[in-house]
């Protein structure tokens, strides 16, 4: 039985998971690195935050090596999933439609990415009424 992502990751934890599903398992200094690229981050804040994550089962830790190895628990698309699902359950009634609507009238969109869009829709089935 697959698990089942139970616990949603607040936006700096989803910086995190992005840091460890683009470059795969990370130690806490690893990961801390990285965040300080963009954004001063102290690594006992990285720290206790990935430890926070591994507890809501967000990030699993192997234990077996020193320092230690920290993954993300889910897939990115699994976690992706979870999070739309939730938007659009919360906030668009359940309305895929209306989700897709909305996104396409906040954000400025290519003629590129409308055809790309219509094309998808297409695929899926979305040109039948």
């Amino acid at each position: 039985m697959a698990k089942r992502l139970t616990k949603r990751p607040t936006d700096a934890e989803l910086v995190i998971l992005n840091v460890l599903w683009e470059q795969g398992p990370a130690t806490v200094r690893q990961v801390n690195r990285t965040l300080n690229e963009t954004r001063r981050t102290g690594y006992t804040t990285t720290l206790k935050q990935m430890q926070v994550m591994t507890g809501k089962g967000l990030l699993a830790r192997d234990e077996s090596r020193r320092p230690q190895l920290y993954r993300p628990a889910f897939s990115q698309e699994k976690t992706r999933r979870q999070l739309v699902e939730h938007l659009m359950d919360g906030a668009f009634g359940g309305s895929a439609r209306k989700l897709v609507l909305q996104v396409l009238r906040t954000k400025d969109v290519s003629a590129r990415e409308l055809l790309r869009v219509e094309a998808l829709l297409n695929k899926l089935g979305g040109d039948q009424e």
